[in-house]
């Protein structure tokens, strides 16, 4: 099924429909999810005629350190202040997360490790550090609560982030389960790897034009050309033309330009996102699409749709699934950067 979004733009050039049935990764999930984190490999262009590009390196990351073998071999009992710093680390990175997902992280084990994670959290909340204000399903979803922002930042434990929510107001409002989800599709994208260095709720914003937008998670992962990646991540609450729109807002945050210069010169211009954000970058981040919150068959024609939606995007666009995601299967490439095509279609700011 194709939609007609009103959220198209002009001057779109001819792009591929999707296709099912990409070639799986080798190295199972984990593996494929970081190595697509690290090289750029794991990527389907939206066509027949191409398979995944296929990475071999990786780099360990001990921003949560793996759980802690004895001498023989098996895993150790974590200790219960340990657990209890990772539960702050984790929930300071991701905001929201059930005691299912932390103890993913932390001490991987699916059984006995939920077990020990309560107890952190009933011990942390009797501290006044966190809180549960709903649930996603029959789980109650966990956050921090300002005290144990205060703990976390005292400890120097994660860069400053002053303007960080405690997520409390979101599940109050109802809307935990998209934050779990987003926390999922951080987990499928390198589990406790690169964790720390994740934000959530990041706001981008153009006062000249009124442009204003929440990006649902920052990955800060420097490569040659970019130090960030953007992740918007749709739970099936939206309809495919916001879905399209808020694609394409991304495009219009990068198309905007600022002009310099001394009064009495030419000057010249610039892209703000360049000037102002990403000073380190040399070509706009990329933008990683996850589709979530319906049966699959569902998530793969909506995959087809938003495809449709946005061809001749001129910002580089990856989709995905997230139960592909968390199978390690590839992303699908739905967008290609230009920054000439960009230039053409936003109009030159007036010098002085």
């Amino acid at each position: 099924m194709t939609y007609a979004s009103s959220a198209r733009q002009p001057e779109r050039e001819p792009r591929p429909a999707w296709t099912r049935g990409a070639e799986r990764p080798p190295g199972g999930p984990e593996s494929s999810a970081v190595n697509g984190a690290t090289n750029e490999s794991n990527v389907v262009p939206i066509t027949a005629a191409h398979t995944a590009r296929h990475g071999t390196s990786r780099h360990a990351d001990t921003s949560l350190p793996c759980p802690e073998t004895s001498a023989k071999g098996k895993k150790s009992t974590p200790t219960a202040g340990k657990v209890r710093a990772d539960a702050l680390r984790m929930l300071g990175c991701v905001r929201i997360a059930t005691v299912r997902q932390m103890a993913e992280v932390i001490t991987k084990d699916e059984s006995d490790g939920r077990s020990y994670v309560r107890r952190a959290m009933k011990e942390l909340a009797e501290l006044g550090l966190a809180e549960t204000n709903g649930k996603a399903g029959k789980h109650p979803i966990w956050n921090l609560t300002p005290a144990g922002q205060k703990a976390l930042a005292d400890g120097n434990e994660l860069p400053a982030r002053p303007k960080a929510g405690t997520g409390a107001k979101a599940v109050k409002a109802g809307f935990g389960p998209h934050g779990v989800a987003v926390t999922d599709m951080i987990l499928a994208y390198g589990g406790r790897k690169h964790l720390t260095d994740w934000q959530v709720e990041v706001n981008h914003a153009i006062k000249e034009t009124g442009l204003s937008f929440n990006t649902d998670a920052v990955l800060a992962l420097p490569t040659k050309t970019s130090e960030v990646r953007l992740f918007e991540l749709d739970n099936g609450t939206m309809s495919q033309a916001r879905l399209a729109k808020e694609v394409w807002d991304y495009e219009r945050y990068a198309g905007h330009r600022v002009w310099e210069g001394a009064r009495g010169t030419s000057g010249n211009t610039f892209p703000f996102w360049q000037r102002h954000r990403y000073t380190r970058s040399q070509t706009f981040p990329r933008l990683h699409v996850v589709l979530a919150g319906k049966e699959e068959h569902l998530l793969d024609n909506r995959l087809q749709a938003l495809a449709d939606d946005v061809k001749g995007i001129a910002v580089a666009v990856w989709v995905n699934t997230l139960p592909r995601l968390q199978r390690g299967e590839p992303w699908y490439e739905i967008g290609v950067d230009d920054p000439d095509r960009r230039r053409r279609r936003y109009p030159e700011p007036v010098g002085r």
